[in-house]
């Protein structure tokens, strides 16, 4: 059982993050920064991140939800609504490289910590905003949320077309991680520019706009072009057959998409001369025309044989195949034990729990955990006094009911 996490600088090592974000898609951004060594910060309200409040705990205020998504932080709690809390806010934010968060740009006006006035005060801040829509457009002020960005953008229309009987949304939180997949990507290019220029500036990764490339890059189609050349909708994809194939006792999960592969398939299936045979089946072309005959002759195939028969005969044939897990059995998938994706540690407050690793590997500077996620509030001190701030302003904030009154 590892008793502390091993130590890493990472590359980010040296980068002071500001993370006024909550929920899922904030803190999944910022989260990946830490594993990559940067110093965050994490702002809380007085009643906490939402998510410490979530699924299975054992302490309150320490869900799993949360301990995944916010180790590598130190917390602090402030109140932002007293100009106290704004004041302890804008100095910590002149100590640091990024501020991100991920309300309305509107509350952050409201709250005068708009870029203008984050700029202020640190004048090369990458300023990195999270929210529903761009700002340019008819919804710039309202609300969003992951079920709310998924309809919007067409995927439980989507699960229809492939052969669903009601719209459904994905069965995880597709637009919070992918945008904040996004705006990782968007913050340290703004860092990269920084280091370049000495530029700081404001960036919006905006949920709406990021999905919609999501869903239009496989599905703009024929509409790419004017006048369209044919419909939306990648047929490959809507394909109703296009899903785990049935066996005789389970399921399997294949793809065939070389011209070696589905020459292979025809071989297995005792139909060789298939694919030299009809002209429907020779390219990539013509067998994306014919697609979903194609994959109705695989799913009828499939169900003939048993899951470990497919599994032998596909990999003596060299065709990319997969077991079907369900969550429970991912969790003992031998390849992710073998790289020791899920580690046990122990958490100094909540005991004995299953962490994953980072799953990208470094020659020279490896992301790692070094931090545990933080109980509420546990850093407001130390990250006050790194401010600045001596005993007396410690004990005036306390006073003034914009830190947290727990010492």
């Amino acid at each position: 059982m590892t008793k502390h996490p091993p130590p890493s600088a990472g590359p980010l090592a040296g980068i002071r993050i500001l993370d006024l974000t909550s929920v899922l898609m904030g803190p999944f951004a910022t989260v990946q920064l830490g594993d990559m060594g940067a110093d965050v910060i994490k702002v809380e309200a007085p009643a906490g991140d939402s998510t410490r409040h979530l699924g299975p705990m054992r302490n309150p205020g320490m869900g799993a939800l949360f301990l995944h998504c916010n180790r590598n932080k130190r917390s602090i709690v402030l109140d932002l609504k007293h100009p106290e809390g704004r004041a302890a806010v804008l100095r910590l934010a002149a100590t640091a490289d990024v501020l991100v968060y991920n309300v309305r740009p509107q509350a952050m006006q409201r709250l005068q910590l708009g870029y203008g006035d984050v700029a202020a005060v640190k004048p090369d801040i990458v300023y990195a905003g999270l929210h529903g829509f761009g700002q340019q457009g008819p919804y710039a002020a309202r609300p969003a949320y992951d079920d709310l960005i998924q309809g919007a953008t067409g995927i439980p229309a989507l699960s229809v077309l492939a052969g669903g009987d009601v719209p459904r949304y994905a069965p995880g939180a597709l637009a919070d991680r992918i945008v904040g997949i996004a705006a990782v990507n968007a913050i340290l290019a703004a860092l990269f520019h920084r280091q370049r220029t000495g530029e700081g500036q404001a960036v919006e990764i905006p949920m709406f706009e990021t999905m919609a490339q999501l869903t239009l890059g496989d599905h703009l189609c024929g509409q790419t072009f004017e006048p369209p050349l044919g419909p939306t909708g990648y047929p490959r994809i809507l394909n109703p057959d296009r899903r785990p194939y049935r066996t005789l006792d389970g399921y399997i999960c294949t793809m065939f998409y070389t011209d070696r592969q589905w020459q292979s398939f025809f071989a297995l299936i005792g139909q060789p001369a298939l694919f030299a045979d009809d002209p429907r089946f020779a390219t990539i072309g013509r067998r994306t025309e014919n697609i979903r005959l194609l994959y109705a002759m695989v799913s009828e195939a499939m169900a003939t044989r048993t899951t470990a028969q497919w599994l032998h005969v596909l990999a003596e044939a060299d065709i990319p195949h997969m077991p079907m897990h369900t969550v429970d059995t991912l969790l003992d998938d031998p390849h992710l034990q073998a790289v020791d994706f899920l580690t046990p540690q122990e958490h100094p407050s909540e005991g004995a729990i299953r962490a994953m690793r980072v799953p990208a590997r470094w020659s020279k500077t490896q992301p790692a955990q070094r931090h545990f996620a933080p109980q509420l509030g546990q850093h407001s001190e130390e990250l006050l006094r790194e401010a600045g701030y001596g005993p007396a302003e410690l004990a005036a904030l306390r006073a003034s009911g914009a830190l947290d009154p727990n010492p």
